[in-house]
């Protein structure tokens, strides 16, 4: 396909998309978290998958997809912080101290539901560590669930997208994966069949944290207040490594636990 076939299918994509997108506030959307969910599980070793599998049992029905949206549905005033960290302006560079008090951030969050999933604690507790992991390694490659403090992630920025009201978090949850227009499945074997990313046996949180925000701080990242099909073009890739990074990393962190 040549480059102006190829722009030409992403202006029709993104034509038909208006009327059928909604920009929710859940990170990555629902279909996001089910396509990092279904990366991770297509990579996980054969121990992992019998223990993944063992736990899943508590819950019938439970696939890694079908609990990726947990942590959402089930948020509250003690754990809403854990889906996020926040960073100045200034830095990208993370400091505990300043950006996850007394654990309270995604990063802190990733390493203390590893530790209960790693541990001999009930499979009821596992069972709920594996339901939070599954869904903020997830967040945490959300570049806006490492953006800056003084607009929450991108909340207070307001724009237009998709002819609607909307913020930039939301276009960056859901927007941009709906432009897709591709089911979960579809999408998450579309990116498995692309080149690995580079960084994928990095399973530390707090350097993905650091890269969403960098990417934050990219040119252009914060559009003008109406957003075009320029913007939608030059940050696909972005969200196409993101899911992808997310979804190998969840599978190297589960394989890690469970080996």
């Amino acid at each position: 396909m040549s480059r102006y076939e190829t722009g030409l299918t992403l202006r029709v994509s993104f034509a038909l998309s208006l009327s059928i997108i909604s920009l929710t506030a859940n990170a990555w959307g629902t279909d996001g978290h089910k396509v990092v969910a279904r990366i991770a599980q297509s990579q996980l070793s054969s121990k992992a998958k019998l223990e993944v599998d063992r736990l899943l049992t508590l819950e019938p029905g439970a696939m890694l997809e079908t609990i990726s949206t947990w942590a959402d549905e089930h948020r509250n005033p003690t754990t809403a912080a854990w889906h996020y960290v926040n960073f100045p302006r200034d830095s990208c560079k993370y400091d505990a101290l300043r950006d996850c008090v007394n654990g309270k951030c995604v990063v802190g969050a990733i390493e203390e539901q590893t530790a209960v999933l790693a541990s001999n604690a009930s499979d009821e507790r596992r069972f709920i560590a594996l339901q939070y992991l599954v869904h903020f390694v997830a967040d945490v490659h959300q570049p806006l669930h490492a953006g800056y403090a003084d607009d929450r992630g991108g909340n207070s920025y307001q724009l237009q997208a998709f002819m609607r009201g909307a913020n930039l978090h939301s276009l960056w949850d859901s927007g941009l994966i709906k432009n897709f227009n591709l089911e979960s499945n579809a999408l998450a074997n579309k990116l498995l069949a692309m080149a690995a990313p580079a960084g994928g046996r990095d399973l530390n949180a707090v350097h993905a944290a650091e890269e969403s925000c960098r990417i934050v701080g990219t040119e252009g990242f914060y559009p003008d207040r109406k957003v075009g099909v320029d913007y939608v073009e030059k940050f696909t890739p972005v969200v196409e490594q993101r899911l992808r990074l997310a979804g190998d990393r969840l599978a190297g962190l589960l394989n890690k636990v469970f080996n």
